[in-house]
């Protein structure tokens, strides 16, 4: 077996010399791009992890592990689009480099390419892989709409939201993962059991990034701190507030939500202060564990020998800066 260290360098190096022999160049330039920035490139790491459990050759399957991360990418571009974005990954976006019609067409492009690399799997093993990677795909873009949908809305529940989460990002994280189990040959029970770790973890993952984006030390999460609130995101932590504040409270949140100018310092730490009266920090962080918790039953589930289990638990933990 190999490090998860070993396998990023794999996947790193795979990408930079994915060659782009069509044209016109101008359509593949922006494609090569977004392929470029790095990125912690969790998707193929986890594929590979997951078929590196039952088989010793994880570089075979190197292709379809680079598929998954053109089509996250191509997710992203077409979220920057949307949001009107000017950074990604401290480069500029496709549509600020280029142009709007550009990301569009390239972004379109890359979710061929996606389903192209990914169909370069083992034949006998497509079919499997391709209803699983399709009915991501699906449930991924009805996750990006609930989020759209959600801005509109005061009354998100947060039923909603974690069921949110899961489509737009859980689920393709639990896809990786079982299709590293198929393409292994991984029993069924195995590479459900599989998919559900990644569906938990991928909720544990982001429900951490939701708590981070308050409570994180910026020299660690690597941006500023605060976003969601003075974006007014509807996050685990703003619905819950909302949920539980009492008329005062809520009459504070209110406020600051509506409110067209403010100090963003001020806003944030208003929002904090609230969310720290309300107990939003604990909830978060006891949600947090629930769903990390659930995931190390799944893997705990697998039928192989712990010490073949244990690279990707240990990535798990990484994952979720867990130290133990």
């Amino acid at each position: 077996m190999i490090t998860a260290d070993q396998i990023l360098q794999l996947v790193n190096n795979y990408l930079d010399n994915m060659p782009y022999d069509r044209q016109p160049a101008s359509l593949y330039a922006p494609i090569r791009y977004v392929l470029s920035m790095g990125g912690k490139r969790i998707r193929p790491v986890l594929m590979l992890l997951g078929y590196n459990i039952y088989k010793d050759d994880p570089e075979s399957i190197l292709m379809p592990a680079c598929a998954l991360e053109t089509y996250h990418n191509y997710t992203l571009l077409h979220d920057d689009l949307m949001d009107n974005a000017d950074i990604r990954r401290g480069h500029e976006t496709v549509h600020r480099k280029w142009d709007a019609n550009t990301a569009i067409l390239s972004g379109d492009t890359m979710l061929v390419l996606a389903y192209q690399r990914m169909a370069m799997c083992d034949p006998e093993k497509m079919p499997e892989v391709m209803k699983l990677f399709s009915e991501t795909a699906l449930e991924i873009g009805e996750g990006q709409q609930y989020d759209m949908d959600f801005e509109h809305r005061n009354d998100v529940t947060e039923e909603e939201y974690i069921e949110m989460i899961r489509l737009k990002t859980s689920v393709l994280l639990a896809c990786a993962l079982k299709i590293g189990g198929i393409l292994a040959g991984a029993s069924s029970e195995d590479a459900d059991n599989l998919y559900r770790f990644g569906e938990k973890i991928g909720l544990a993952f982001q429900l951490q990034d939701d708590y981070l984006d308050v409570y994180g030390d910026t020299r660690v999460f690597g941006k500023a701190i605060g976003g969601d609130i003075t974006s007014n995101k509807k996050t685990y932590m703003l619905i819950n507030a909302f949920n539980r504040a009492n008329d005062e409270q809520r009459a504070e949140l209110e406020r600051w939500i509506s409110a067209t100018e403010f100090n963003r310092e001020q806003k944030i730490a208003a929002v904090t202060r609230l969310y720290n009266e309300i107990g939003i920090d604990k909830l978060a962080q006891e949600k947090i564990n629930h769903y990390f918790e659930e995931s190390r039953k799944y893997l705990a589930a697998l039928n192989v020998a712990e010490e073949r289990k244990a690279e990707l638990a240990a990535y798990a933990q990484r994952m979720m800066k867990r130290n133990y």
